[in-house]
């Protein structure tokens, strides 16, 4: 008996080791699957390095680029004692083409807030060297928004890889406009390496007006467009909004695994005052707030996720601007502002003018509420006259429903990926 005993043990034992050896084996490629999964779900334009590196090889190229052009290319590494596998290696776009063999990186082009994205909102951005590379750094912010033709002299094509975040009024869609006008009139071609939109999954706000077209809103597309910055390109090309109706020669490198419900996580920050997801994701709504007497965080560590200003009625929440990266002279700087946290408040799928519309009714300053920033900003005169003549946000977004039905109409024939709005 004990002997049966003894041997149903061992082999009970034997039979459950083998099983744990299985379902470890088991876990570990499930792990290693899931690793892949991620690592491969999404690929930006520039990770797809084999659909246009040898477009640039034998070409002298000008990058505009920031501190978000980085792409991550495979590369042989040793993962264990005497085993070589495959690793992703992280790289800024400018340093990867400046080593690559056969393509002559001749210079950069950087657009608001700098090469490394450093500098503050509206802060003019001057030429430099990249002390990394050695390479010139031309700012195409401030007085120089468009590459000259002397710039572009010796210049084959021009590559473009910058993080939009979807919102008109983010000056990057303004620079690929001058970008793509400068290279058509000087024969040089674009090559845009698409990268995801944050906010890519809504359509919201009212349609510029072109009476007030400016660097912070260039065409008629609602403040939220949704589309990718490879398509806003296409766009911009095919609806011939260049200068008398010219088209520039224009390739998107498209991302691969994307759709634009696809909830991207931004990997770096795309300027100083947009520090995570959600001010990314609030940032449409908020930055009215840049338009009137109400500061939206810069001079905190909460930009575009509060709002707040001295002639708001008292709450409980409160704040003081103090300088700091990205805001050098925030708006009421050293002074106590009252106003909203947002930071619990849901993943945005709409623009939100609630906190816009309260702000305004709390005031005690109405008369100085808004400045003329605003109207550039909303890129109509009717927002303000409707929020002081006492709309509410379901009449008001009522006002926006023909433009953005007819935009939409637009948007559908430069569309890259899925459709779903």
């Amino acid at each position: 008996m004990l002997l049966y005993n003894t041997k149903s043990t061992y082999l009970f034992l034997f039979l459950w080791m083998n099983f744990q050896l299985i379902s470890c084996a088991q876990q570990a490629k499930s792990a290693v699957k899931k690793v892949k999964k991620e690592q491969t779900a999404l690929k930006t334009g520039a990770d797809r390095t084999n659909l246009y590196l040898s477009k640039l090889q034998g070409k002298n190229i000008a990058i505009v680029a920031n501190q978000t052009s980085v792409l991550h290319v495979l590369q042989r590494a040793e993962v264990a004692p005497n085993i070589m596998g495959s690793e992703l290696v992280s790289h800024h776009l400018v340093d990867y083409l400046h080593n690559y063999d056969k393509i002559v990186v001749k210079k950069v082009f950087a657009p608001e807030h700098g090469f490394r994205g450093k500098a503050d909102a509206g802060e003019q951005v001057k030429d430099g060297l990249d002390k990394k590379t050695n390479l010139p750094i031309v700012s195409l912010y401030g007085k120089n928004k468009k590459p000259s033709q002397e710039q572009l002299k010796g210049i084959d094509v021009v590559v473009f890889d910058i993080q939009d975040v979807g919102a008109r009024f983010y000056t990057y869609i303004s620079t690929l406009h001058y970008v793509m006008e400068a290279c058509a009139e000087a024969n040089v071609p674009v090559i845009v390496l698409d990268r995801p939109n944050p906010n890519g999954h809504y359509i919201d706000g009212p349609v510029l007006e072109t009476e007030h077209k400016s660097f912070v809103g260039m065409h008629p597309v609602p403040v939220v467009y949704g589309m990718t910055i490879g398509e806003y390109g296409q766009m911009i090309n095919g609806e011939k909004w260049l200068t008398n109706g010219i088209q520039c020669d224009l390739t998107v490198i498209p991302l691969e695994g994307y759709t634009h419900d696809y909830q991207y996580s931004l990997p770096i920050k795309p300027s100083p005052n947009l520090p995570n997801n959600k001010a990314i994701n609030l940032y449409p709504s908020l930055c009215f707030f840049e338009g009137t007497n109400v500061s939206a965080g810069r001079g905190t560590d909460k930009q575009f996720q509060i709002y707040g200003s001295p002639f708001l009625n008292k709450s409980n929440f409160s704040f003081t601007p103090q300088p700091n990266e990205g805001a050098k002279y925030p708006k009421h700087e050293n002074k106590l502002c009252y106003g909203k946290d947002l930071t619990d408040t849901e993943h945005l799928s709409r623009l939100n003018l609630s906190w816009l519309l309260k702000a305004y009714d709390q005031t005690n300053n109405k008369k100085e509420f808004f400045n003329t920033f605003f109207t550039k900003l909303a890129g109509t005169k009717k927002l303000q006259e409707q929020i002081e003549q006492g709309f509410s946000e379901k009449e008001i977004k009522a006002s926006w429903k023909e433009d953005l039905e007819a935009f939409k109409k637009v948007r559908e024939k430069f569309l890259i990926y899925s459709l779903y709005l």
